[in-house]
């Protein structure tokens, strides 16, 4: 018997990852073909629960119509012209931005840790300018479990001997409290300080949320000793938590904000927001990005906030996390042995694990489910914002399931 079509191009698949693609990632022999909402397809027809969404990113899920049309719809007009010249959609995006951050700038480029780059970028600006002497003022205390991205500066700002080792030696110039620990965070201020700099709710490090108070903490010691509050929201924002950015509920106002992941809904896309009050520190010349804010990611990103508005997602996901939470919230006590504790908030859970998760999250996928590992110790359940009440009971019902069969394995 012959191979069918799509047998033969999952083999195809593997064999040029094998031969042509760099292998650092440890990726499942599954190979996806389709998504349709929450759902995505394997090359042998397996349907998949995707409540990973290409970690935090596909917020609308797979293929939503409004986002298609608009991609389709520019990629016929306008797919791309560089920053040399100013660009319709991008103009809007900023708008639209600008109007749920504050006042001030949006710079636009392609990832989660370029727009954290940018932001380093902008501390080393700032601490010169208020020094009066260059580079006196340079160092940025960041959180341990960080993890700012894989880019030198982003490494830098990430203390996980997972992510540094081999690249020694990093940037100088980094120090790190403890989440969640003020007092921490002020023993690092020196003369020689000039930002803060850490993710309102740390993603890869395992879902640990910064508490209200903690936040307005460091607001507090910002403006104290002179000193830029920037918020890495690349996972956490755009909707992820049930408001647009996660530090909305503490009430603080940042400095400067990265974003990326969900924005664009699954097209590349990264943005920095700067206070009014900061952003003239960029001048022509001293940053860019080539492909940063092309016609086609700003209008992907547009088609994004657009169904999160007219389809009231925020509101929905606040609606849905009651009894999502509820039920997860009872996995501790059904499942003493295997699971910790639940971390986060909204569409962003952490699943603290006492045993590895990369095995649960193996046997979840096996069961049609898809997470991601967060740490060494977490799992992460990460649905679009689409997801119905009746997606994530369908997800716990997988979830209880392998659990139960690792606990009868244990």
């Amino acid at each position: 018997m012959s191979e069918s079509p799509v047998a033969t191009m999952s083999a195809s698949t593997k064999d040029l990852y094998a031969q042509y693609v760099l292998g650092n990632y440890g990726q499942p022999s599954v190979t996806f073909v389709r998504g349709d909402g929450v759902h995505v397809w394997d090359d042998e027809g397996k349907r998949y629960l995707d409540f990973g969404s290409g970690i935090a990113v596909t917020a609308l899920g797979h293929s939503h119509p409004h986002w298609v049309a608009a991609v389709q719809d520019q990629a016929a007009k306008l797919a791309h012209v560089s920053n040399l010249f100013a660009n319709e959609t991008q103009g809007l995006l900023a708008q639209k931005l600008i109007e749920k951050t504050g006042p001030g700038r949006m710079f636009f480029c392609n990832s989660g840790a370029e727009a954290n780059e940018g932001l380093l970028k902008l501390a080393r600006l700032y601490g010169q300018s208020i020094a009066g002497k260059e580079g006196q003022r340079y160092k940025v205390i960041c959180a341990e479990q960080a993890f700012h991205g894989r880019t030198y500066g982003g490494m830098s700002a990430t203390p996980q001997v997972k992510i540094q080792n081999g690249f020694a030696p990093l940037l100088d110039g980094f120090s790190f409290g403890k989440l969640n620990d003020l007092a921490s965070f002020e023993a690092l201020i020196d003369d020689q300080t000039a930002a803060i700099f850490i993710e309102t709710i740390q993603g890869e490090g395992g879902i640990h949320p910064a508490t209200p108070e903690f936040l307005q903490g460091l607001r507090k010691l910002c403006d104290e000793h002179g000193l830029l509050l920037m918020l890495d929201e690349v996972q956490c924002g755009a909707g992820r938590t049930g408001t647009f950015f996660a530090f909305e509920k503490a009430g603080i106002q940042p400095d400067a904000i990265g974003m990326a992941k969900g924005l664009g809904g699954g097209f590349p896309i990264g943005a920095i927001w700067i206070a009014e009050a900061y952003h003239k520190l960029f001048t022509p010349g001293s940053h860019g990005t080539t492909f940063g804010g092309n016609p086609l990611a700003c209008a992907a990103a547009l088609a994004v906030l657009d169904v999160m508005e007219s389809d009231n997602l925020l509101a929905k996901v606040s609606e849905n996390v009651e009894a999502w939470h509820a039920r997860l919230n009872e996995l501790p006590g059904k499942f003493p042995q295997l699971v910790a504790e639940i971390r986060g908030a909204g569409y962003m859970i952490g699943i603290g694990m006492k045993i590895a998760p990369l095995d649960v999250m193996v046997a979840a996928r096996e069961a049609g489910l898809l997470v991601v590992a967060a740490g060494s110790n977490a799992l992460r359940m990460l649905p679009p914002l689409i997801a119905t009440p009746e997606d994530l009971s369908a997800a716990m019902d997988i979830l209880e399931d392998v659990l139960g069969k690792t606990k009868t394995m244990a």
